[in-house]
């Protein structure tokens, strides 16, 4: 099945869907383990699903989009926060970490092509949206914090549970989007009589 034109309309459209879906889901309340100042959202599930979804350069732009309005001000991140200052907060890393995992996630999905594979969904999502970002996000409490290594990861080690449970329930929904819309994924067997040909 042909993957239905891009047209900048339809690409800003899905973008901007993505970057509210991200917002809304910060409406969850978030939580704080003692210890830590960093919370843990439900927002990460919408930045790994808009790699999983919209690929790498609509994925990777639909986050940069809710983080520019966070920028601005708008109060979008879990607990109502906004503004310049967040950057500069202990979330920093995760914040960095965002744009990058959805990036690299929705690479990853597309790269394979159609249809979409559950158990390697769930290793990309786990790979990027769980262990780059809590790596990412993990560095940047070092910085804010002042923390050691060894502190610095015992935090992080309590985040994983929850965001491995936002793996699974995002390849879960991506495989049910890319089934209800085949032709978000490029189809691999229409690409190979090109490379078949590009080889000869």
């Amino acid at each position: 099945m042909n993957r239905p034109a891009s047209t900048p309309s339809r690409d800003l459209a899905m973008i901007a869907i993505f970057a509210g879906l991200i917002a809304a889901l910060g409406l969850i309340p978030a939580f704080s383990l003692p210890g830590s100042s960093v919370p843990i959202t439900a927002q990460t599930l919408g930045v790994m699903l808009a790699g999983a979804i919209l690929g790498p350069r609509r994925g990777g732009l639909a986050v940069l989009v809710f983080l520019a309005l966070i920028a601005l001000g708008l109060p979008l991140l879990a607990g109502g926060r906004g503004g310049l200052g967040v950057f500069a907060s202990p979330t920093m890393g995760y914040l960095i970490a965002f744009p990058i995992a959805a990036f690299c996630i929705g690479a990853a999905v597309y790269a394979l092509g159609a249809p979409y594979r559950l158990t390697w969904g769930l290793a990309i999502n786990l790979a990027f949206g769980v262990l780059l970002v809590n790596v990412i996000g993990g560095l940047g409490m070092m910085e804010r914090l002042d923390l050691s290594l060894n502190a610095a990861t015992t935090i992080v080690v309590t985040f994983l549970p929850g965001d491995i449970a936002k793996a699974v329930l995002c390849a879960l929904i991506a495989r049910g989007v890319h089934a209800s819309y085949p032709g978000l994924l490029p189809s691999r067997r229409s690409e190979q009589p090109v490379a078949e040909h590009t080889s000869a």
